[in-house]
């Protein structure tokens, strides 16, 4: 009963958060599009953190804006992306923007030193991601600040879930991520090739950094990746569902499962919560209780269940599966499973003295650093998303494309 509570209380504060004042030079930030994204993403989370205050949006549409605003309290409408950008008042913008428009505004915004906050993907190609997070505006002193949003990085959940792991020992790790069917129509904006388009831009961000975070390292190839294309009619060159699979340099394999029209039996939408399972090898444990010519060796499998919204609910599993074998034939004669779970909510459940409530989302935790390292302050918490990162994300997505023989997105045009 206490859980349930917890769990109603967390996420209405989620979505009601406390309003402090504002500090007198608090970050103003600019919205690049009249998104569905940005109420979740940095609206919200505004809310509750003093030094930031959403400041203007700019859309295609200006009704649409005006409308927007309205609605969210937005005090300034710009009639067009530029015209936000180009506003002296604005310090910083949110990119929600298409994929296929990442580069170009993102370029245009760090072109008048706005600090920008981009949605991921970055960019539509890994050489796209390399042109950006390498560009010469941001290798100047006092650049600005270049973040790539990958929200789900900056909650306590997930470096615990990772404290829980040994990479060097890691055999297998598997990131599943689905949304029912008819959730997005074919014709959404996701399975738009000239925008950047498919499931493997669009879920698969997610499930690739996790598997990079897994095994703390790069793949050295793509072993298989099978597409489920859209169906005639639509734009086939890009992905509704997409399987694939890696090699890690331990010789560990990462492989993800992830669809935008999930159906089971008959066609019938399902859905299930998204989940990364690694699964260690072999250890040998020391055991004073052993015959001669005994061994006692465990597995161990920790399964994080949503590892993408953990702060709405999660749960990290760790089982054990204990094995005592005669040595060196391997004849197994005991086994048993030893299984417990762990839920983490805030930095004081892993002892650690970072600012944050349980009712803060995986967004609000990623503003409170960006708003840092734009305030030139040391993190908290220690994460980040860097340059590197954001490029070696890009190569990975690339490698499911060109194995699966489907075209990379296009690159943008602008210089």
């Amino acid at each position: 009963m206490a859980s349930l509570i917890s769990l109603l209380r967390r996420n209405w504060v989620m979505f009601n958060p406390p309003k402090p004042p504002k500090e007198q030079d608090a970050l103003r930030i600019g919205l690049l599009g009249a998104s569905s994204i940005a109420p979740i993403a940095i609206i919200g989370p505004a809310k509750s953190h003093p030094e930031v205050i959403i400041a203007a949006v700019a859309a295609r549409d200006e009704k649409r804006a005006d409308a927007y605003a309205k609605k969210h309290g937005i005090p300034i409408v710009h009639k067009s992306y530029q015209a936000l950008i180009d506003d002296p008042a604005i310090q910083a913008v949110y990119i929600p923007l298409p994929n296929g428009l990442h580069y170009e505004w993102t370029i245009r915004a760090l072109k008048a030193h706005k600090h920008v906050l981009l949605e991921k993907p970055s960019t539509s190609t890994a050489a796209e991601a390399a042109s950006l997070f390498h560009h010469p505006l941001l290798q100047q002193p006092h650049a600005p600040v270049l973040l790539e949003a990958f929200h789900s990085r900056f909650h306590p959940a997930c470096p615990a879930f990772l404290a829980l792991l040994d990479s060097q020992t890691v055999v297998s790790a598997h990131a599943v991520m689905s949304c029912p069917r008819f959730v997005f129509p074919d014709t959404d904006i996701r399975f738009d090739y000239e925008v950047s388009g498919g499931v493997t831009m669009d879920m698969g961000p997610y499930a690739v950094l996790f598997l990079r975070l897994v095994f703390g390292a790069e793949p050295t190839r793509c072993i298989n990746a099978v597409p489920r294309l859209m169906p005639e009619g639509s734009d086939r060159r890009c992905d509704q569902a997409m399987v694939a699979r890696w090699q890690f340099p331990n010789g560990g394999h990462g492989s993800l499962d992830i669809d935008l029209s999930s159906r089971g039996w008959g066609g019938i939408p399902t859905f299930g919560w998204p989940k990364c399972e690694v699964v260690h090898g072999e250890t040998t444990i020391d055991d004073e209780g052993l015959g001669e010519g005994e061994e006692h060796v465990v597995i161990k499998t920790v399964t994080f269940w949503n590892f993408v919204m953990p702060t709405l609910w999660h749960r990290i599993d760790i089982m054990e599966r204990h094995i005592i074998r005669t040595s060196p034939d391997r004849k197994i004669f005991k086994t048993w499973t030893t299984t417990r779970n762990k839920k983490v909510y805030t930095w004081e459940d892993e002892s650690r003295r970072v600012e944050g409530d349980e009712s803060w989302s995986t967004y609000r935790h990623q503003l409170e650093q960006f708003v840092d390292k734009v305030r030139g302050r040391e993190s908290s918490s220690g994460l980040w998303m860097d340059a590197e990162d954001s490029v070696r994300q890009m190569a990975m997505i690339d490698s499911v494309y060109e194995k699966a023989r489907l075209p990379l997105r296009p690159t943008s045009s602008y210089q």
